[in-house]
Formats: structure tokens, C-alpha cells, sequence
């Protein structure tokens, strides 16, 4: 498919990016001068989503207001790459079956018993305030609003001109020092198509490539900032991808984050643009760099094959269920390729029924049995599959906690996800953080980062 504004062939041909003759090595070593590369992301690193979106379940109106043509996964709307089926409408467990606590997303079943929000035994990590009784506060559903679909913070500009933002960035980066909060009212309130059109107008006006200038401009977390913000969605989680496996050893983090939680449509699109821009295979770049379960689960994973049929069998639940069961907890071993036939194959609401007849019959819930049946990268991957097919902002949520809990931020997989979700469900991404952790998520940066950074980062997240 090709996104409006540019060709299909080999994208993103933005201007300059990447340097032509540099498609491989994009970024040219010692280009980025990022703190550890761009962005580092080491230990609690999990990719994001790329932005602006399809219509999930059922064709929701898609963030820009497009109707969504013929449901799911429906074809792209003019700002964007693909956002996923999840988080809309996974109703919560018929009965109530105890999961380990992810919070469930709104009360709206899919078929079976009346939807019952449990509560979320210890979720996340135990980090409940110990005012309520065993650390457990009662979980608070979400609004109605949250069952149309999913929004982002971030909606196209209205009365959008190119030329003129142009015109605003080089009078910002004039003379002497730099006009950042010019910088961040424009990037802060411009979907990522319109940011390519500025791009485009840039240096169609001036001759000159912006992202070479705002780099010359900018520094540190606001510049890997500002230039995750100017990548097309889908480019930068290809290269997001080339970036966890360049050099000596492999962000896996970032690998089952961005493999793991993307639709069939965005995973193609990856692998095309990893073949395009810098000319490798993505699945044989997975096959050299991990290996045993983990590598298997991600050559799954990069084929974009799950199936996407939003109604749910409940007779196929009742029987993977069975199948898991008998897999894991009901051997001696684990037979680990039925959990990577069922967990690679089955849509985000048919695992949500299985996880719900899993918990029935074996009075646990699949998410802990993956924890005693598993362990390290595989575990990982498997368990952020269940955890989207639960609730998708939840996860997200979880995981923007952790990159700032603790001493420290990790700062690339705050930049990341808060980038790549902010035109499909950072709305309810940040719904999710109030309710689990007791405090908003603007709060929560606003404590950990500061100067530029902590504005931009504030203007997108919305406060």
C-alpha cells in the first residue's frame, strides 16, 4: 500500500532520510550523537506501535474521523500507518475468571456470561499502595467512552498549511539560540503525515533538510525526541528493530515489544520497509540473533499471519484451552511448540476467551502458568501476547511506568511509546496509568524528566 505523499516504492524517500547511498547504515555511525545510541533501548525497552491508525474491531471511526471501510482491518487512513484490534471493547471474563490482574478494558463481552471487572490481584508487580486491604485496590472500570474504540492524544491539525509551519521551524533555528517552544507548538499539535509535509515544504522552500537542521539545533533526549517524531510510524519501528540487533548484543525487549503487538498489516509493512531501507531480511536478521523458543516465536510473530477474524469460537477457546493445559501444567515438561502453534495463530479476542476457559478449568490463570512453565526472552514474548489480548493500553501503560520507576528513565522507551501511541491510544493508555499506578501520567514525567524535553513530551501527552 502506499501512504498518501509517498511513493510506494521504497519509503520513506523523505527528504534526506536517509541519506541517499546510506540506506544500510541509516544512521550513519557517530551521525546521531545520541547518550547510547538511538534510542538505547536496553532492559525494560518494549517498542510501541506506529502511529495514527486502521479501524480496530468491528471499523471504529479511525482516530483521523475516517469511517473505517468494511471493519477490520479496513484500508489506511490518509495520515497513517496501522494501529491495532486490540485494546477496543476486549470485554472482561465471563464469571469473572481471576487473571493475574490485568485490569480489564470496558465491560462489553463477546458473547458468554455477564462481564465482571476483577480485581487486579497485586497488578503491576505488587506496586499497590498498601492503603487498600492486601494491597489490592477495587478496580475501576472504564468509562463508557472508552468502548468506541481508542483515540490519540494527537488529532491532524484543522486549517493545516505546510509552508507556513515550515516558515515557523527556520524562524525558530534563525540567528542566534533557538526558539524551542516554537519547535514543540508545532510538532506537539501536527499528526505524523502533516510532519512529513512540513518536511517536504521544508526543503522544497529553503533547500535545506530539516531534520538536519533541528539535529544541528537540538541535543540529547530532545532531539531523539523531535526525530522520532518526524519518522514516518512504520520506518521507525523497522528501524527501531535494526537498531536493537546492530552491534554486539540484542535488545530483545524491543523486539517482542514491536513483534509482538502489531497487526498482520503493520508487520508487513515493517518487513518491506527493513528490506527497502536497509536492505536486509528482517526474519533471517531474527534467526541470526536469538535462537531455541524465542527465535521461533518471533519467525511466527514476523510473518503476519495471526488470524484476525474478530469473532470468537467458544467451542476452539474450550479446546486450546484443553491443549494448553495438557502442554504445561498437566506434564511433566512443557511441550513449548503447542503454546507457539496457539499464542501465533489465534486472534487477540480468541485468546481472550481461551485465557477465560483456561482459568475455569484449571482454576489458574494462563498468565502465571506461562511464568512457571517458562522463562527469560520466551516467557516475555508469550506473556505480551496474553497482556494484549487482555488490554492493550494497560500494557503500555505498565510499561511507561517502568521506564521511569526507580533511579533513572529509561528514556528511549518513554520517547518510543509515548510516539508511536499518541494517534491510536495514548488516550486510554493514559486512563489505564491513572487507574493502576494512583497518579496521571503527566504527573509521572513531569517528576522525571525537565527543560525542552519535559514540555514536548507534556504537549503530546496532552495534561
Amino acid at each position: 500500500m502506499s501512504y498518501p505523499g509517498y511513493p510506494p516504492t521504497g519509503y520513506p524517500p523523505f527528504p534526506g532520510y536517509p541519506p541517499t547511498g546510506q540506506e544500510s547504515s541509516f544512521p550513519p555511525p557517530g551521525q546521531y550523537p545520541y547518550p547510547s545510541g538511538f534510542p538505547p533501548m536496553g532492559g525494560g525497552a518494549y517498542p510501541p506501535a506506529p502511529s495514527s491508525g486502521y479501524p480496530g474491531a468491528g471499523g471504529y471511526p479511525a482516530p483521523g474521523g475516517y469511517p473505517a471501510p468494511g471493519g477490520y482491518p479496513g484500508a489506511p487512513q490518509p495520515g497513517g500507518a496501522p494501529s491495532y484490534p486490540g485494546g477496543q471493547g476486549f470485554g472482561a471474563p465471563p464469571g469473572g475468571a481471576g487473571f493475574s490482574g490485568y485490569p480489564q478494558p470496558p465491560t462489553q463481552s463477546y458473547g458468554g456470561g455477564p462481564a465482571q471487572v476483577p480485581l487486579p490481584g497485586g497488578f503491576p508487580g505488587g506496586a499497590m499502595p498498601s492503603q487498600y486491604p492486601g494491597g489490592q485496590p477495587p478496580y475501576p472500570s472504564q468509562p463508557a467512552a472508552m468502548t468506541q474504540g481508542t483515540h490519540g492524544t494527537i488529532r491532524p491539525a484543522a486549517n493545516f498549511d505546510a509552508m507556513r509551519d515550515a516558515e515557523v521551524l527556520r524562524k525558530a533555528m534563525k540567528g542566534f539560540g533557538t526558539d524551542e517552544q516554537a519547535i514543540i507548538d508545532v510538532v506537539a499539535n501536527r499528526s505524523n503525515d502533516q510532519r512529513q509535509k512540513i518536511k517536504a515544504a521544508f526543503k522544497t522552500m529553503y533547500g535545506k533538510d530539516l531534520i538536519k537542521d533541528l539535529k544541528s539545533e537540538l541535543s540529547g533526549n530532545m532531539e531523539e525526541l523531535i526525530l522520532a517524531l518526524f519518522m514516518p510510524p512504520t520506518y521507525y519501528d523497522a528501524w527501531s528493530l535494526r537498531n536493537a540487533m546492530k552491534g554486539a548484543g540484542t535488545q530483545e525487549r524491543v523486539l517482542i515489544e514491536i513483534l509482538c503487538t502489531r497487526t498482520n498489516q503493520e508487520i508487513r509493512e515493517i518487513v518491506r520497509c527493513y528490506q527497502s531501507e536497509f536492505g536486509r531480511d528482517l526474519e533471517k536478521d531474527i534467526r541470526s540473533d536469538t535462537s531455541g523458543h524465542f527465535e521461533r516465536l518471533l519467525v511466527s510473530m514476523c510473518q503476519g499471519n495471526r488470524d484476525e477474524n474478530q469473532n470468537v469460537n467458544h467451542q476452539l477457546a474450550q479446546e486450546d484451552a484443553q491443549r494448553l493445559y495438557q502442554a504445561g501444567e498437566g506434564r511433566l515438561g512443557t511441550d513449548e511448540s503447542c503454546f507457539n502453534m496457539v499464542l501465533a495463530t489465534r486472534s487477540f479476542p480468541q485468546l481472550k476467551a481461551t485465557m477465560e476457559a483456561y482459568s475455569r478449568m484449571a482454576n489458574r490463570d494462563l498468565l502465571s502458568s506461562v511464568s512457571r512453565e517458562f522463562s527469560g526472552n520466551v516467557e516475555s514474548g508469550l506473556k505480551t501476547i496474553l497482556q494484549c489480548a487482555l488490554n492493550r493500553p494497560a500494557f503500555f501503560a505498565e510499561r511507561l511506568y517502568y521506564s521511569m520507576k526507580g533511579a533513572g528513565t529509561d528514556d528511549s522507551t518513554l520517547v518510543r511509546i509515548v510516539v508511536t501511541r499518541s494517534e491510536i491510544d495514548l488516550v486510554q493508555i493514559k486512563q489505564m496509568f491513572s487507574q493502576m499506578y494512583q497518579k496521571t501520567l503527566g504527573t509521572v514525567i513531569a517528576s522525571d524528566t525537565s527543560g525542552d524535553y519535559r514540555k514536548l513530551l507534556l504537549a503530546i501527552v496532552g495534561q
